[in-house]
This record gives structure tokens, sequence and C-alpha cells, in this order.
């Protein structure tokens, strides 16, 4: 899933290190999140959001997860 999470660390002067420890993680679980190649859990996604005092969706792309729904 595409995010902006390397932006955002810019932004808040925040190493792959050091918001590894904010959210409790190692620092190669960010690396595979800002790489897509791993999906956080709610919880942590929601963790996220508060340390870049954001909405969820304002970090991740979900419109993978839109293709294909139906809206009847």
């Amino acid at each position: 899933m595409k995010n902006k999470i390397k932006d955002l660390r810019s932004q808040l002067d925040l190493t792959q290190e050091d918001l590894a420890k904010k959210l409790g993680v190692s620092r190669q679980t960010i690396i595979s999140i800002e790489t897509g190649r791993y999906n956080p859990s709610l919880i942590l996604a929601y963790k996220m959001a508060l340390i870049f005092c954001c909405k969820i969706e304002d970090i991740f792309d979900f419109s993978e997860a839109k293709e294909g729904m139906d809206h009847e």
C-alpha cells in the first residue's frame, strides 16, 4: 500500500529509528511499511496518525482497496 510516511517523517525531522522508537517497533518494520512490503495493523496506523497529527487516510493510499468494490 502506498503511503506518505517518509514525507511526514521528514516534516517532523524524524529518522526511521526515531519513529520506530515512538511506535514501539523495529526500524526494519518502518522500512517495510514505507516501501509498501508490509501493511501495518490498524492500531499501528492509528498511532502513526497521532504522531503525525492527521487521519489514517492522510497517511495511506487506500485506492487499491477500493477497486472492485460495488456501490449499488
